[in-house]
C-alpha cells in the first residue's frame, strides 16, 4: 500500500497535518462507512437483518488476532477504565495484598487501584527516573503479597515504551499476574499477550486504532477467566441469555462472562472496520512507517534546540515524541500552529507532544519542523 492510498483512508488529511494520535485520533474512512452503513441499517430495517450481532464475532475474532489471542479469550468494553475494573473489582483480594504500577500512569490505570485501600489492599506506585521506569525497581517492589503489577505499555506523557516481554517473564517467575493498559500501543506496537505473559489487557479504540469512542477491547487470559469474578451481571452474560424460561446465574465460560447487557454495536461494527484496515496494513509496517516519522521529528527539534523528553532507545521509542523549550510559550505555540499551518498536537506537563500515525507523510512532518520557532540557543 502506497503512501497515497494510505492517507485516502484518512479524509481529515484533506484538511489538518494531524499528529496527535495519542489524544483522540481521526476515524478512518472504512470506521465511519461502518457507522453509517449500522445507522442505515438501524433506520431501514431495525434488527431484523440481523447483521450486526453475526458482524460482534468477527470483529472479536479481529480484536484476538490483533493481539495474538483467543476469541474467547476477547470481549467488548466501552473504555479501558471498564476493563481495568473488571480486574480491579474482580479479584479476590485479601487484606494486606498490594498491587505494584508507576507514578507515570493514566488516571484510568489509577483510581481503580486507589480504590481498593477501603478493602485493605495497598497501591505501591514506582516512581519513574529520567522519564523512564527502571525495571529493577519494579522488581524490587514486588513482594510476597503482590498480586498484580499494572503498567501502560507506552506512557501517555513521554511515550515510554515498557518491555513487556521481560516484565511478563518476571511476573510469571513471582506467580504475580501482569494487567496492561495498552491504550497508546494497539495499532502501532505488535503485542503478543502469550509471548508477553499477559494476563489482562484492556484498551479503547480511538487513539492510535482510529476508531470512535466508547468502543474498546478486554483480554483475560483463558485459565482465568473462572478466577476473575465479573461484578455487573446481566442476561448477556450467562448460557441460556434470555432463550430460557430458567433464570438462575450460569455464567458463560468465556470472555463474555463480562458482558451484561446491549452492546454499543455501531462503535464495535465501526471499530471492527478499523482493525480490520490495521491487519491489512500490517502491524509490523505502521510501527516501522511511525519509527521513520517519529525519528524525523526528533532530529528535527533538537537541531532546532529543543529537548527531546521522549526516551528514544530501540526498546523504549514510542509513537509519542515530547519536547520542550523554557523559551517559548507553549500554550500560544500550539495554538499558532493549529490557527496557521492547521498542525494538530498535544501539550503534556507544559511540553509539546506529537504523535503522528502511518499514514502521516515526511512532508507532514517537515511542515512541523519548518513552523517550530528555533530555540535561542540553537545553532
Amino acid at each position: 500500500m502506497t503512501i497515497s492510498e494510505m492517507r485516502d483512508y484518512f479524509p481529515i488529511t484533506q484538511r489538518y497535518n494531524f499528529q496527535d494520535h495519542a489524544a483522540v485520533g481521526p476515524l478512518s474512512r472504512p470506521a465511519a462507512d461502518a457507522l453509517t452503513a449500522y445507522a442505515r441499517e438501524l433506520c431501514e430495517s431495525a434488527y431484523l437483518e440481523g447483521t450486526y450481532y453475526r458482524t460482534l464475532d468477527q470483529v472479536r475474532q479481529s480484536a484476538a488476532r490483533l493481539i495474538n489471542a483467543m476469541p474467547e479469550e476477547v470481549t467488548f468494553v466501552k473504555n479501558t477504565c471498564e476493563g481495568i475494573n473488571y480486574v480491579a473489582n474482580g479479584i479476590q483480594w485479601i487484606t494486606g495484598d498490594n498491587v505494584v504500577s508507576t507514578t507515570m500512569e493514566f488516571p484510568a490505570n489509577v483510581y481503580p487501584w486507589m480504590n481498593l485501600e477501603s478493602r485493605g489492599v495497598q497501591l505501591k506506585r514506582v516512581p519513574e527516573e529520567d522519564g523512564r521506569v527502571p525495571f529493577d525497581r519494579i522488581a524490587d517492589a514486588i513482594d510476597k503479597r503482590t498480586r498484580v503489577v499494572t503498567v501502560s505499555a507506552v506512557q501517555w506523557g513521554n511515550g515510554f515504551r515498557m518491555d513487556l516481554t521481560r516484565l511478563g517473564e518476571m511476573c510469571e517467575e513471582k506467580g504475580v499476574l501482569l494487567f496492561v493498559d495498552a491504550i497508546q500501543a494497539l495499532g502501532v506496537h505488535p503485542l503478543d499477550v502469550h509471548a508477553m505473559n499477559i494476563d489482562f489487557l484492556a484498551a479503547d479504540g480511538h487513539k492510535w486504532l482510529c476508531g470512535p469512542e466508547g468502543a474498546g477491547l478486554f483480554y483475560c487470559r483463558r485459565e482465568l477467566l473462572g478466577h476473575l469474578r465479573p461484578t455487573e451481571l446481566g442476561y448477556f452474560c450467562m448460557k441460556h441469555s434470555f432463550d430460557s424460561e430458567e433464570v438462575k446465574i450460569d455464567l458463560r465460560d468465556d470472555a463474555r462472562r463480562f458482558d451484561s447487557g446491549a452492546y454499543n454495536l455501531a462503535g464495535i461494527a465501526s471499530l471492527g472496520a478499523s482493525l480490520e484496515l490495521f491487519l491489512e496494513v500490517g502491524i509490523e509496517e505502521i510501527q516501522r512507517r511511525v519509527k521513520r516519522l517519529t525519528d524525523q521529528i526528533v532530529e528535527g527539534v533538537q537541531h532546532k534546540g529543543w529537548r527531546v523528553c521522549s526516551p528514544r532507545t530501540p526498546s523504549e521509542w514510542s509513537g509519542i515524541v515530547s519536547f520542550a523549550s523554557d523559551k517559548h510559550d507553549i500554550v500560544a505555540l500550539q495554538k499558532h500552529l493549529r490557527d496557521e499551518f492547521k498542525i494538530i498536537l498535544s501539550r503534556r506537563f507544559g511540553r509539546l507532544r506529537a504523535s503522528p500515525h502511518f499514514y502521516n507523510s515526511e512532508e507532514e512532518v517537515a511542515q512541523l519542523i519548518d513552523a517550530l520557532p528555533a530555540h535561542p540557543t540553537a545553532s
